[in-house]
């Protein structure tokens, strides 16, 4: 009993140092003060002049731009090359496995100067172009991590049972295996899409004068002091994935 309340006591210090600033972002939305050091009283006035600064919300549809086409394209392209790897045997598989790991440990740093080097070396103009395609390199790696392990849970033979009952190659594809990989896919894509949005070094380094997303602005900001709003904005985006994850999770049976 004393073990159980111990072990309790410990998880809800972790959950409370976890989500404690998250908290406090929000108290602060509300702040009437610029300063985080004092409170002065209720407002929603930075949520007011969220919706008028140009900057932050030019480069909030930026970053919502390059998360969705470098998540859609790093899914499509990483659902394909998961299914060519598990095909694949001997050495031939753990050599593509071994390279497919190398972006997920390597540094940031590491990824962005050869992506920066990469796009110099073939005369490309660094700007929303290279951002999104320095993106969708780096997303590849975890969608094909996400796609493998169901791939591995499907019963051997599946797709030769389904050509032998008369499904083409690309209809067993579509119809058998797709289905069966379904939530693979979709959490390689949720992976992705939350990477792109959370990324700063790898836009940093692979952007163009002009073009920034919210991690680059927020950097800018930090110089001269973070802006309120951005506090407002963090809240809405918060209270968004809070209500999508409630959704999805009231969308699944319970299992008795």
């Amino acid at each position: 009993m004393v073990k159980k309340i111990t072990s309790n006591v410990y998880l809800s210090a972790i959950f409370v140092f976890l989500y404690a600033p998250i908290f406090a972002l929000i108290l602060f939305s509300f702040n009437d003060s610029k300063s985080m050091a004092k409170w002065q009283g209720f407002t929603f006035k930075w949520y007011q002049e969220l919706m008028h600064n140009e900057a932050i919300l030019s480069a909030l549809r930026t970053t919502i731009l390059v998360a969705v086409v470098a998540s859609i394209a790093a899914t499509i392209i990483g659902t394909i090359s998961a299914i060519g790897i598990h095909k694949m045997k001997g050495a031939k598989k753990s050599v593509l496995l071994n390279i497919n790991y190398l972006p997920v440990l390597n540094p940031d740093i590491v990824t962005a100067i050869g992506l920066m080097s990469l796009f110099i070396f073939l005369n490309l103009d660094l700007g929303l172009g290279t951002m999104i395609l320095a993106h969708i390199t780096f997303d590849i790696p975890y969608v094909v991590l996400s796609v493998l392990p169901r791939l591995k849970q499907l019963p051997q033979n599946i797709e030769e049972a389904a050509m032998d009952l008369g499904a083409k190659p690309m209809y067993a594809l579509r119809k058998v295996i797709l289905p069966q990989i379904k939530p693979g896919i979709i959490s390689g894509f949720l992976i992705a899409f939350t990477m792109s949005i959370d990324d700063f070094v790898i836009s940093f380094f692979n952007t163009g004068s002009g073009v920034s997303n919210l991690s680059i602005e927020v950097y800018s900001m930090a110089r001269r002091g973070i802006k309120p709003e951005i506090n407002a904005l963090s809240t809405l985006m918060f209270v968004s994935v809070l209500v999508l994850l409630l959704l999805a999770n009231k969308r699944q049976p319970v299992n008795k």
